[in-house]
């Protein structure tokens, strides 16, 4: 019980919350032996008023007494959507994620959050299919350009990306008799213009309006964002460490800044978290916020992280005669980043490109 007292006091809890933790603790001790460790299974099943299982975590993972026999989460996410789909398609499906999960000797493992993208664009094309085809050897270049047609700007191009992956990992696999995406090209030349975003959008939240003002004046990354820290934020003197890049700090992003610790400070008073972007349960905690936390903030309200992020950084190198130098200093870019974007701006301004006003 003194952990969790400790705990609590470092990091803000509640005192109904250290109450609880400590219920919970009292009732998974009980009849245990000294040192033996506590199945996360027996948390879940575990009664206590009001308990808090994340709190309850903390204090057995800060006594290495937890035996963390969870199966992972984003398996059970696969095996669930890929459970979605037409009967004929959703093994094929779920190999590929798993692919993707765990690599081979190829091919490096994606991301969590790759998955869920990719997941997402090809679902509603093989739902599409599915009325005419029952798997996905049945599916030829005519249905693939078919269903691609309706498709512009990034929504076309994430979509030959996940498209391509699937019916190249079919291939591999033998899943397929011919790859009906081999001719897909994504293009490295769409211009894509500013989002059309409403005030409410703006402004529905504290925490939406940092991570746009970050994205818009910055060119903030979602992760680099999630993992700000209070060391990176210097409001006397204007200056913000983005992924290790220190920069001057925006009017704006000050501003709205000044407006968010304000918001947090009267929030989340007590808090021992680090991360300049907190929420009601990373607030308990010492973590950043979750991917999810963005995406439903942002991306659930019709609001595009990367694209105001690249139309930042286009924006900057038309005001700056396309110097990929300067955008590469400037946002911490790869050079070959840079250049393309840079390549982009200079067609703009020469008249050789036209916005793509449909993404």
């Amino acid at each position: 019980m003194q952990r969790a007292a400790r705990l609590s006091e470092e990091r803000g809890w509640p005192v109904d919350t250290l109450k609880s933790t400590s219920t919970a603790l009292v009732l998974l001790f009980a009849n245990r032996p000294a040192g033996e460790r506590v199945p996360y299974s027996e948390i879940a099943r575990c009664w206590a008023p009001r308990m808090s299982a994340p709190r309850v975590v903390d204090v057995l993972t800060d006594l290495d007494l937890l035996d963390d026999d969870r199966p992972r989460a984003i398996r059970t996410w696969i095996d669930t959507k890929s459970g979605t789909l037409p009967p004929g398609f959703r093994d094929d499906v779920r190999a590929w994620l798993l692919w993707m999960l765990d690599g081979d000797e190829r091919t490096q493992p994606r991301s969590q959050a790759s998955l869920y993208v990719y997941f997402g664009q090809v679902r509603p094309l093989i739902e599409g299919w599915s009325s005419t085809r029952t798997r996905l050897r049945e599916v030829t270049k005519a249905d693939v350009d078919t269903a691609l047609a309706p498709l512009r700007g990034h929504q076309l191009r994430n979509a030959i990306t996940a498209l391509r992956s699937l019916m190249r990992f079919a291939r591999k696999h033998r899943l397929v008799f011919a790859d009906p995406a081999r001719h897909l090209n994504v293009g490295r030349d769409v211009q894509r213009t500013a989002m059309p975003m409403t005030d409410e959008q703006i402004a529905e939240t504290p925490a939406q309006r940092l991570v746009v003002a970050l994205a818009a004046v910055h060119a903030a990354r979602a992760k680099s964002i999630r993992e700000l820290t209070l060391d990176d934020v210097d409001l006397a003197n204007r200056r913000i460490t983005i992924a290790g890049n220190r920069q001057r700090l925006g009017e704006l992003a000050h501003a709205v800044l000044l407006a968010w610790m304000e918001h947090r400070r009267a929030t989340w008073p007590h808090t021992a978290n680090r991360h300049v972007l907190v929420s009601r349960m990373t607030a308990l905690g010492l973590g950043p916020v979750s991917h999810y936390y963005l995406k439903k903030h942002l991306l659930l309200r019709g609001v595009h992280l990367e694209l105001i992020r690249g139309d930042r950084v286009l924006q900057e190198a038309l005001a700056t005669g396309a110097d990929p130098l300067h955008l590469a200093v400037m946002f911490n870019l790869h050079f070959t980043t840079a250049i393309r974007y840079a390549d982009i701006a200079r067609r703009v301004l020469d008249g050789r490109l036209e916005p793509d006003t449909r993404s």
